[in-house]
C-alpha cells in the first residue's frame, strides 16, 4: 500500500507516538505519545498512573502479553495544557537500540499509530498552539549548528517575527480602511480622508516591509553561514590556518605543493555570526588533471565567496595570488601573513600589503604557535558585517526563502498601490486590490489561512517525534 502524504493523513482522532530522542546507545530515551486517547493507551501499558498532570511517576511498563519491558518515568499532560493541544504522555525509558522500541511497539499494539515527521509540531499549530513561524523556529532550533543560529530560532519561537508581521498585516488593513470611503463613494469629489494622509500611510508601510526586507541577508547568514575562502598560491600554510581555526586536523598539510585538491568546510562558531571556513586548492596553472579540477572548485567558490582569506608567506606569494583572487571574486578581502612564526611581519609590510591588494585588513598569523588567530576571526567577522550592514540578532530575521518570498510580494504590492494611488491612475477598488494581496501575503507567512502545500513543506525536514 502507498504511504500517505503527511497532509493527506491529518485525522486528529489518531493517537500518534514516536520516539523523541536519537536511536542508539545512551541513559534515557523519550517516547512521546499525543491524541484523543493518549491517556487510555498509555494507562493500559503502565502499572502505576499519575494521578495529577505534570506530575512525574515511576512505572512498569508491560507489552501487549503482560510481559515488563521497562521502567520508565512517565509525566501526563491534559489538554489543551501540552504542547500539542491535545492529551498527551511522555515516558522517559532506558536508552539503547531495544528498550525504547519495545515501549513503542507496547503502545503501537495498544491503537496508537507512529508519528510522521513533524506530526507533533504540526498537531501544535493546528490546534492553535503555535503558528507556522515559530513551528519553522522550532526546526531550526534542533537543527542550529551555532550560537547565532540558536540566538535567531529562540527569538522567532518567541513570537518575534510573528508579531512584526502581524503588525504590519494591521498596518496595512488600517490602510484598506482609509480608502473605504473612496471605495463606498466614489462620486464623491472630497471624502473624509485626504489623500497626502493615504499616501503618507503607504510611504510607511512600505518602508517597513521594506527594512524587514533587508534582513533576510542577516537571516541567511545565520542559517548558512558567511562563506570565507581560504585562498592563495600552494603551500603557503591554507590547510595550516584552517585547521589551526578549527582546532583539528581536518586537512592534510604537507610540504608537496598541490596537496590540496578538493575544496574542504568547516563551521566556525562566533558570537556574531557563523562562518562557514572553506580549504581551497592553490591557485597556479595546474598540470595533473586532478590538481587542475580542484583548482577550478576553488575558483567556483572565490565566485560565491562572502570574504577571501588572502593567504601568503611573503610578498611573492601575495603578488602571485593577488591577481588571480581580484578576477575571480567580489568579495571583500583580508590579507592573511602566515608563518609569522619564522619570518616576523612588521607593521610596514602589512601596510604594503593593503596597498597591493586593496585588502580591508592584514594580519600576521601562525598557525604553528597560534599567535594572531584570535585577532584574524575578530577581523573577519568585523569585515563581513561591514561589507553588509549590521546584525541585529534580538530583532526579527526572515531566516528563509519562504519567509524572503511572502515579505518580497506584500512589498511589492503594497509599492504597486502607493504608486498608483499617487498617481491616481486608476479608481480606488482597483487600487485596493494590491492592499488585500499584500495582506493575504502576510497571512499565507504566519498561516492564518490554511495552506496545506505551506504546511506540508514546512514539516517535510523535521525530524520523527517533533
Amino acid at each position: 500500500m502507498t504511504e500517505p502524504t503527511l497532509g493527506a493523513v491529518l485525522d486528529l482522532s489518531d493517537t500518534i507516538v514516536a520516539l523523541a530522542t536519537p536511536p542508539g546507545r545512551g541513559a534515557l530515551a523519550i517516547v512521546r505519545l499525543s491524541g484523543p486517547a493518549a491517556h487510555d493507551i498509555a494507562r493500559a501499558a503502565l502499572d502505576r498512573w499519575p494521578e495529577q498532570p505534570r506530575a512525574a511517576r515511576v512505572s512498569v511498563v508491560r507489552d501487549s502479553l503482560g510481559e515488563a519491558v521497562d521502567e520508565a518515568v512517565v509525566l501526563r499532560y491534559d489538554a489543551p495544557a501540552s504542547f500539542t493541544g491535545e492529551h498527551a504522555v511522555e515516558l522517559m525509558t532506558h536508552g539503547g537500540a531495544v528498550v525504547p522500541t519495545t515501549v513503542l511497539a507496547a503502545l503501537i499494539a495498544r491503537g496508537a499509530r507512529l508519528a510522521r515527521p513533524g506530526e507533533f509540531t504540526r498537531r501544535a499549530v493546528l490546534n492553535g498552539k503555535l503558528d507556522i513561524l515559530q513551528a519553522e523556529a522550532t526546526g531550526d532550533l534542533v537543527s542550529a549548528s551555532s550560537h547565532a543560529a540558536q540566538r535567531a530560532a529562540l527569538r522567532q519561537l518567541d513570537g518575534g517575527l510573528s508579531r512584526r508581521v502581524l503588525a504590519l498585516r494591521d498596518d496595512l488593513i488600517a490602510l484598506e480602511a482609509l480608502i473605504a470611503y473612496d471605495i463606498d463613494f466614489p462620486e464623491e469629489d472630497d471624502g473624509p480622508i485626504a489623500p497626502a494622509r493615504i499616501s503618507a500611510a503607504a510611504d510607511a508601510v512600505v518602508g517597513a516591509l521594506d527594512r524587514l526586507l533587508a534582513t533576510a541577508r542577516a537571516g541567511e547568514l545565520v542559517r548558512e553561514g558567511a562563506l570565507v575562502v581560504l585562498a592563495g598560491a600552494p603551500n603557503v600554510g591554507k590547510s595550516s590556518l584552517f585547521n589551526a581555526i578549527l582546532g583539528q586536523a581536518r586537512a592534510i598539510v604537507t610540504d608537496i605543493p598541490g596537496t590540496t585538491r578538493d575544496a574542504i568546510e568547516a563551521i566556525v562558531d562566533t558570537p556574531t555570526i557563523p562562518l562557514r571556513l572553506v580549504d581551497t586548492a592553490g591557485l597556479r596553472q595546474a598540470v595533473d588533471p586532478v590538481e587542475r579540477i580542484g583548482v577550478e572548485v576553488s575558483e567556483s567558490y572565490l565566485e560565491r565567496a562572502s570574504l577571501v582569506l588572502l593567504c601568503a608567506d611573503s610578498a611573492e606569494t601575495l603578488a602571485a595570488a593577488a591577481t588571480t583572487i581580484a578576477e575571480r571574486t567580489r568579495a571583500p578581502l583580508v590579507v592573511a601573513r602566515t608563518k609569522s612564526d619564522l619570518a616576523p611581519v612588521s607593521d610596514e609590510a602589512l601596510a604594503a600589503d593593503l596597498r597591493a591588494t586593496g585588502a580591508r585588513a592584514a594580519v600576521a598569523i601562525s598557525a604553528e604557535s597560534g599567535a594572531g588567530l584570535e585577532a584574524l576571526v575578530q577581523t573577519v567577522v568585523k569585515v563581513i558585517v561591514e561589507s553588509g550592514g549590521e546584525i541585529d540578532l534580538d530583532a526579527p530575521v526572515l531566516t528563509q526563502e519562504r519567509h524572503r518570498f511572502a515579505v518580497a510580494t506584500a512589498f511589492a504590492e503594497a509599492s504597486a498601490f502607493r504608486d498608483v494611488w499617487t498617481a491616481g491612475e486608476v479608481p480606488a477598488p482597483v487600487a485596493a486590490v494590491h492592499l488585500r494581496t499584500a495582506v493575504q501575503a502576510l497571512e499565507d507567512l504566519v498561516g492564518r489561512v490554511d495552506v496545506e502545500e505551506i504546511l506540508d513543506e514546512v514539516f517535510r525536514r523535521f525530524c520523527v517525534g517533533k
